[in-house]
């Protein structure tokens, strides 16, 4: 394990948990499902990640069929829902894609996300995390969960790899755009 900025270069893949990292941990019960607040910058960074190749996967405790339809909506690779085991997902997602576990980042902000964290070389986490995730980051963003900051590791590692904002068109060009 070298410096952060270097290792970042080699990342393959972006892990993440749901509630507490691309929200700020509030739900709501509606019905048979949850209504959840997300960041619109966080999604666009997963979808342009996503766009470029990058393997994304969503290791999660929650559940509801509008978290699935979002993810499903940002292009992420593969979704682990309404998960007990999460680092028996993680395991699998790095062998079904064939990912080195050293060039993974994942991002999580309590206790169920400390073994995935700690089997990763890229563990990240939000500023409001919990302490043992804290202590356990080898990066801990400025930024909340549900307020950026898996906005600010996915732009890290695109910038570092010089594929942030490529000719500065987004996820959504138009066919005009795209053909100039």
């Amino acid at each position: 394990m070298g410096n952060f900025k270097e290792d970042i270069v080699k990342t393959e893949a972006f892990v993440f948990d749901v509630d507490g990292v691309f929200t700020d941990g509030g739900i709501t019960p509606f019905g048979d499902d949850f209504i959840r607040r997300y960041y619109a910058k966080d999604g666009y960074a997963v979808s342009y990640a996503s766009k470029l190749g990058y393997k994304i996967c969503i290791i999660t405790g929650g559940r509801g069929k509008w978290l699935q339809e979002r993810f499903e909506r940002l292009r992420v690779t593969k979704i682990y829902a309404d998960c007990a085991d999460k680092i028996a997902a993680l395991r699998e997602f790095l062998d079904e894609y064939g990912l080195d576990a050293r060039n993974v980042v994942f991002m999580g902000d309590d206790i169920p996300d400390l073994e995935c964290m700690r089997a990763v070389g890229i563990p990240v986490a939000p500023a409001d995390a919990a302490s043992e995730i804290l202590e356990a980051a080898r990066y801990v963003s400025e930024y909340p969960g549900g307020r950026g900051c898996v906005r600010d590791i996915v732009e890290q590692v695109l910038r570092a790899r010089g594929q942030w904002a490529l000719h500065g068109k987004g996820v959504n060009c138009s066919k005009e755009a795209k053909s100039e």
